[in-house]
């Protein structure tokens, strides 16, 4: 049954990627358009994130319920030594859903609707951002349980160039992923040559950050490219990652857009797969070489067969029901 947790554990987690990244990638690509273009692209954003956006954040609530229940030791080092990054991104993330539904319905237009809309926008940004930072601390060795001193424990446990690389990478994935889900809203031409044009824009960003990803790694010596590059998987899931980039260009060029949002979903997957893989199931690296595994840092056999048990039935009400939101919001739009 570990095994049936560790994969729901998983699958939140790139379910939490992609579409709350899509989310996050909203306003973030609606932050960097010209004024004059934002109305249309706001439009374009909200199509596209409305079948998904209020269910979003159900998939980090997943993860850290699992995270909680089953992995009680991890759950506790996690928002012990990274607390701050942890706390600031569930500040952007009651901050961005405010200030969208305040913008969004706030029935007087004033001044406060500019204040609304950076918010928004901020948020957007660096949400995302501080998610790529807990990330990388928890592989990059730099938790350090035997320090000894405040700045040590809880800020250069997850601020560092590697962590601040990943957070960047983090950010252009949910730009990324945001121009690309909007491509089949588009209702004309105009609409549509400028979502790829945003497309393209964002995919540059995404190679940029992630050859950054790999420079400060390199610096900061943590072995990125042999866990990437030192085994077969790896190796094909960065393949399939570039391929999926190549044919989501062409698809783009030929305006056929079916298939851009699974390829793009799909991309995002292999990328997670290719990053954390060969460390797996050591969730957590700590600087004096020890780690957290999920298979030896685990709660009791009962526990995590009766969280196995709930998450499966959980997930047969709460799958079929998601497909039926997103296929009911395309038929609307029909």
């Amino acid at each position: 049954m570990i095994y049936v947790v560790i994969g729901f554990l998983w699958l939140s987690i790139c379910l939490y990627v992609i579409l709350g990244g899509a989310d996050f990638g909203a306003g973030i690509v609606e932050q960097f358009t010209r004024k004059k273009n934002r109305p249309k692209t706001q439009t374009l954003m909200y199509t596209s994130i409305a079948p998904v956006w209020e269910a979003n954040h159900m998939w980090l609530i997943i993860a850290i319920v699992i995270l909680f229940v089953g992995f009680p030791e991890v759950y506790t080092t996690l928002s012990t030594y990274l607390h701050i990054p942890l706390v600031l991104m569930l500040v952007g993330i009651i901050a961005r859903g405010t200030a969208f539904t305040f913008r969004h319905y706030d029935a007087v237009e004033d001044s406060w609707q500019r204040i609304y809309t950076q918010i928004f926008y901020f948020a957007s940004l660096l949400t995302p951002f501080f998610l790529g930072l807990t990330a990388a601390a928890t592989i990059s060795h730099s938790i350090n349980p035997e320090a000894s001193n405040f700045l040590d424990l809880y800020i250069f446990s997850w601020l560092n160039w590697f962590g601040v690389a990943v957070g960047l990478f983090t950010v252009s994935i949910c730009a990324y992923l945001a121009s690309v889900f909007a491509l089949r809203e588009t209702s004309d031409r105009f609409e549509l040559g400028m979502m790829i044009r945003k497309s393209k824009q964002t995919m540059i960003f995404v190679v940029i950050a992630g050859l950054l990803v790999f420079i400060t790694a390199y610096f900061s010596d943590i072995p990125l490219l042999m866990w990437v590059f030192s085994k077969p998987l790896g190796i094909m899931a960065t393949v399939f990652a570039t391929i999926c980039l190549f044919l989501i260009l062409r698809a783009m060029n030929r305006r056929k857009l079916l298939p851009v949002r699974a390829l793009a979903g799909f991309q995002v997957i292999m990328i997670l797969v290719a990053a954390t893989y060969q460390h797996n199931p050591n969730i957590i690296l700590f600087a004096n070489g020890e780690h957290l595994s999920l298979l030896d840092n685990v709660a009791a056999p009962k526990t995590i067969s009766a969280l196995g048990w709930a998450l499966m039935l959980g997930s047969v009400f709460i799958l079929p029901f998601l497909f039926y939101l997103m296929a009911s919001f395309s038929k609307l739009r029909r």
